[in-house]
């Protein structure tokens, strides 16, 4: 207590509860807004699929609300500084800080401590949470919301590792089953071994896959031996999952960091076309928290001068910049999925692009 009362004065403590109170109770009000929004949109599908009220809220708010929060954050981040610190420049509250000899630089202390704190809870739910909350969220609203969508992905080819290489001619993602497979295991140029089967099923509890009226061809030179299954079936284990032929693109939020990095490591080998997306998802995890520093800095140099439109001009600017912050963002993912950006500068681009706009403002503000 001793170190903090000698690095932290009142002015910190004050800012930091004005910066993290308004916060919290900004972001739980849009919190409550959306859930109602949502929940009268999908009401009529919550109650064509006879769910309780405990099913909704157990099923797909426990996974949604943490995803909300994480959307939202920066918007709110945003907003709650603009508005506090507006709100202070209103009432002559930070004239006299300023006056009193603390320099610019030392009253953005807190701010930026207040900030390192929203950017770690970002941070540890990006990696620790969001995997398996979003995995709650898409996984009711893949089944409950998207029934009627095409479920089954066709004419799937894939490498598993540098010599072998598999074909299914369609995969139902509900069923996790397939029809047609084939598989091809070479030695170098020569074809070594190829299997075949009308259909292979994931079993979840063994954790393989099982194959139906299977023929395999052992292929030695000129010899050549050949195993019938007709009408049997057949345990194996293949490289791949049924998430590997998912037709949903929600599919990579649900990943842990270790099942992420996994999947880069064999998209390397595959070469399915996914890696923008998977190299996305990563670095946004990482990156994405950033926001907290970039916007807080706008924010205060924004709405530290007192105006005469007052407090309400200065939240105008602020919501017209944190949904540019928004566009920008959502426009550098599509570029970088489907424009051929590379992913690490596409999720670097809005804090990039609004940390400059933030030293400027920096430069500009009251001093």
């Amino acid at each position: 207590m001793k170190f903090l009362r000698s690095r932290f004065k009142i002015i910190d403590w004050y800012i930091i509860s004005k910066y993290l109170g308004t916060f919290i109770y900004t972001l739980t009000v849009f919190i409550v807004i959306i859930i109602i929004f949502d929940l009268s949109e999908k009401l009529d599908d919550f109650l064509g699929n006879h769910l309780s009220l405990v099913q909704i809220f157990t099923l797909y708010y426990a996974g949604s609300i943490p995803f909300y929060v994480n959307m939202l954050s920066p918007l709110i981040n945003f907003i709650a500084v603009i508005f506090f610190t507006a709100k202070m420049a209103d009432q002559t509250e930070i004239v006299p800080v300023l006056s009193g000899g603390v320099s610019f630089n030392r009253f953005l202390r807190p701010y930026f401590m207040s900030a390192f704190i929203i950017f770690s809870a970002n941070l540890l739910s990006n990696l620790f949470i969001l995997p398996y909350t979003n995995q709650i969220k898409n996984n009711f609203e893949n089944v409950y919301m998207k029934k009627n969508d095409p479920s089954s992905k066709q004419n799937i080819h894939m490498k598993l590792d540098d010599n072998t290489y598999i074909y299914i001619e369609s995969f139902d993602n509900k069923t996790k089953s397939g029809l047609r497979f084939m598989l091809d295991n070479f030695k170098g140029d020569v074809l070594n071994k190829k299997l075949m089967a009308d259909e292979i099923k994931w079993d979840s509890v063994k954790r393989s896959w099982k194959l139906t009226n299977y023929t395999v061809r052992n292929i030695q030179g000129l010899k050549e031996n050949f195993i019938s299954g007709a009408g049997k079936t057949k345990d194996t284990i293949l490289d791949m999952r049924p998430d590997d032929f998912s037709v949903y693109d929600n599919i990579f939020e649900n990943l842990s960091n270790k099942d992420l990095s996994d999947k880069i490591r064999k998209e390397k080998t595959r070469g399915s076309g996914i890696m923008n997306d998977l190299l996305f998802e990563q670095y946004k995890r990482y990156l994405q928290p950033l926001s907290a520093f970039v916007l807080t800095l706008i924010g205060v140099a924004l709405s530290s001068r007192k105006v005469r439109g007052g407090v309400g001009l200065s939240l105008g600017i602020g919501i017209f910049l944190s949904f540019s912050y928004i566009v920008v963002d959502r426009f550098a993912k599509m570029f970088s999925l489907k424009g051929g950006i590379p992913p690490l500068l596409a999720v670097l681009m809005p804090t990039i692009f609004f940390g400059i706009l933030g030293l400027y403002l920096l430069r500009k503000a009251p001093k």
